[in-house]
C-alpha cells in the first residue's frame, strides 16, 4: 500500500472514542464533536473492521448494559464502512490501514507516542490523535476542496439521523 492511497476523507475512531461518543453525554464531549464531523458529511468516511466495533461494543456493554451495546452495534453497522484484517492485529490501527484511512483518533496514549508512530511509518501515513485535537483541526471546507474539488456546500446530512 502506498501513501497515495490513503484518505484524507477516511477515518477510524478506536473503540474507546466510540463508547466515549455514545456513553458521554452531548456537551463537552470531544469525541462526539469529532464524529459530528464526519458524520454531517457525505464524503467523509467511518471506517471499521468487525474486532474493532466487537471492541467498543464490548466497553458500552461494561460501562452500561447489554442492551444498549446491542442497539448501538446494529446502528453503526449503517454508519462505517467494513474492512477485513488479521487475527491479532490491534483492531483500531488494522481498521486504518486496511481502509486507507488518513486519521485514527483515540485516546490510547500509547497508540500516540512516538514510539509507535515511528514503527507504524514505514507501513502507511496516519495521523493519530486524541478526538478533541481531530475536532479543533477540522476544517470541512479545506478538507472538500482536496476530496471532492469544487466549492465546500456545507454538511449534507443531520449527525443525529
Amino acid at each position: 500500500m502506498s501513501d497515495d492511497d490513503t484518505s484524507p476523507a477516511r477515518v477510524v475512531a478506536d473503540a474507546d472514542v466510540l463508547a466515549a461518543d455514545l456513553l458521554c453525554g452531548d456537551t463537552d464531549n470531544p469525541a462526539r464533536a469529532a464524529l459530528d464531523h464526519v458524520r454531517r458529511h457525505s464524503w467523509l468516511t467511518l471506517v471499521a473492521s468487525d474486532p474493532l466495533l466487537s471492541d467498543a461494543k464490548w466497553v458500552i456493554r461494561d460501562l452500561s448494559d447489554a442492551s444498549l451495546a446491542e442497539d448501538w452495534r446494529e446502528r453503526i453497522e449503517r454508519d462505517r464502512e467494513a474492512v477485513d484484517h488479521p487475527e491479532g492485529d490491534h483492531p483500531a490501527l488494522a481498521s486504518a490501514y486496511r481502509g486507507n484511512a488518513a486519521h485514527l483518533l483515540t485516546y490510547d496514549e500509547d497508540l500516540r507516542s512516538a514510539e509507535t508512530g515511528l514503527s507504524i511509518k514505514p507501513h502507511m501515513q496516519v495521523s493519530v490523535r486524541p478526538p478533541d485535537a481531530f475536532e479543533r483541526l477540522f476544517d470541512a471546507q479545506s478538507l472538500y476542496e482536496v476530496v471532492e474539488g469544487g466549492e465546500y456546500p456545507g454538511p449534507d446530512r443531520d449527525p443525529r439521523a
